[in-house]
């Protein structure tokens, strides 16, 4: 299965977390948490087992918006991500959404 078809199928499955509008000038300030992992091409991490971590700019901000609603909800499993999704407000969700979508 490519892996666009995964990604889409991923998307339909997580349900939005609010409503927000998300504003991508506000997220500049918030982007911090984000760039030390997914701003490196072929950035391998090794937290709880090694892994490519993927480039997040250019994905649509609806992914960006329920990969993260789905890390602060548990549905997703990776630890760290867990940690700073489970520290964003869907203002904050909906601003880097805004943002990485239109990278």
């Amino acid at each position: 299965m490519s892996r666009k078809i995964v990604l889409a199928a991923i998307v339909a499955a997580v349900p939005f977390a609010a409503s927000a509008q998300g504003n991508a000038d506000a997220a500049k300030s918030k982007v911090s948490m984000c760039i030390g992992c997914h701003s490196i091409g072929g950035y391998k991490a090794s937290f709880p087992t090694v892994y490519h971590v993927p480039m997040i700019a250019g994905q649509s901000a609806k992914y960006i918006e329920n990969a993260l609603v789905a890390y602060r909800k548990g549905e997703r499993s990776h630890p760290t991500m867990r940690g700073i999704a489970g520290s964003l407000s869907d203002q904050d969700i909906a601003d880097l959404a805004a943002y990485y979508g239109t990278k």
